[in-house]
């Protein structure tokens, strides 16, 4: 249920525009801003027929945009026969509609920009769901009177409706119902996810969960380590889904690994709301891998966003976990002295590794971290048992790792580094 009708047989021409406020917050530069809006638009499609960076010392309330850009917008538009005017903000409803008043073209602000691809992207039930609430929600906000003619061509559900009072009111309240149901639905699968996870704790396998800006490589990384073959190519927001593979460290041990939902600067609160259930993977991760694109010349203030979401989702002061791995990925991109500071400087660093997805250096030394990372989460306890409990003895070297082994007569004492979940088996092996 896009928010944008598309042409399907032709590409959509669209003009990007990235609005750069005097003494806005934004972490990114505004090159690389209009870039990764860029970037957006031909994730969904769409030709780039314009695109530039405007400077503004101050905002109109009714139109955004000062009328003497909009007249200078408007040849810009017809020369160009550009379909979508897209802005790399969010605009208010009001704003929105006066645009296309003036502009006498369609108006797609990030937030629907955003939204549109993760409608093209989410393919199982819980991520068609989620797509659809934070659709919903987002429409439900642009519901305002004096919609102009360019209405009846805007994508949705179909029943956005026209200028009157009493017919806002009806789309308001359906689109409420819609909410309503959708939210229940969620909850079914968020249950269903609950009892996925409950049943993995009983295994139990650790959960590694690869978390980055998007296309900072992660699902490539994931690839890479698992030889799954999960959809990974040069777009924004590839993955959409968590996509979950068994694989085995170095040390025999086997955990889950986890490829998640790439972040981005200004990610839509509707999107942060609405995929909070998906992100829930990450909050249940024994280590948590922050993939980084080293090469990437914003690459500080992509971590600095990573870090602020998984902060709002609770793991707040995540890089002094012990659970928290930064893998510097995409090192063969850069130069062969960058590439070697990297990689040395990350080899004497517990938190760190220099990775090339695409080449395979470094990925050894990341599963032999990730082996550390898990085991650094054990405790070291003295166990005693008798030596005729020959199945024990078994279950505790399969399940954890014994350091030491001291015989006395019938009994035997053994220092064993443990989980807690394990220790907490063999006790009431021990009561049973």
């Amino acid at each position: 249920m896009g928010l944008i009708e598309l042409n399907q047989n032709k590409k959509s021409k669209a003009i990007v525009v990235f609005p750069n406020v005097y003494h806005s917050e934004i972490k990114l530069s505004p090159e690389a801003r209009l870039e990764e809006a860029e970037g957006l638009a031909l994730a969904i499609n769409l030709e780039i027929v314009h695109k530039e960076i405007v400077n503004l010392k101050q905002l109109k309330p009714a139109t955004y945009f000062s009328s003497g850009l909009i007249e200078r917008f408007l040849p810009i538009i017809e020369e160009n026969e550009a379909e979508l005017f897209i802005i790399d903000t969010t605009i208010s409803p009001i704003q929105q509609r006066n645009l296309e008043k003036a502009l006498k073209v369609k108006i797609i602000d990030r937030t629907a920009l955003i939204l549109e691809i993760f409608g093209e992207r989410a393919n199982t039930r819980e991520g068609v769901l989620q797509v659809e609430l934070a659709h919903l929600t987002y429409q439900r906000s642009r519901l305002v009177r004096s919609w102009t003619h360019l209405e009846r061509q805007r994508g949705g559900a179909g029943f956005l409706g026209g200028p009157g009072e009493t017919q806002i009111e009806l789309d308001r309240r359906l689109i409420d119902d819609k909410i309503v149901k959708i939210k229940k639905e969620l909850e079914k699968v968020k249950k269903t996810r609950e009892l996925h996870r409950g049943s993995r704790r009983k295994v139990p396998y650790p959960v590694v969960a690869l978390v980055g800006y998007t296309n900072a490589g992660k699902s490539s990384l994931f690839n890479a380590l698992s030889k799954a073959g999960v959809f990974a190519e040069d777009l924004l927001f590839a993955t959409l889904d968590p996509t979950m593979r068994k694989i085995s460290l170095p040390s025999g041990r086997e955990i889950i690994l986890s490829d998640t939902v790439g972040f981005i600067s200004d990610l839509p609160h509707e999107l942060v709301m609405s995929f909070r259930a998906t992100l829930e993977e990450v909050l249940e991760a024994d280590v948590v891998v922050h993939v980084r694109d080293i090469a990437n010349v914003d690459t500080a203030a992509q971590k600095k966003d990573v870090l602020s979401v998984l902060a709002n989702l609770g793991l707040k002061e995540i890089e002094s976990d012990v659970k928290y791995l930064e893998v510097l990925n995409k090192i063969d991109l850069l130069s062969d002295d960058k590439k070697t500071y990297y990689q040395n400087s990350t080899k004497i660093l517990e938190s760190n590794a220099a990775t090339s997805a695409h080449s395979g250096e470094g990925l050894d030394l990341l599963l032999k971290k990730i082996d550390a990372k898990l085991s650094a989460k054990h405790q070291i306890v003295k166990l005693k048992l008798n030596v005729a409990e020959g199945k024990l003895m078994a279950w505790i070297y399969e399940n954890a790792e014994v350091l030491s082994v001291e015989n006395k007569k019938e009994l035997m004492y053994l220092t064993v580094k443990i989980s807690k979940l394990n220790l907490d088996k063999f006790n009431s092996k021990i009561a049973s």
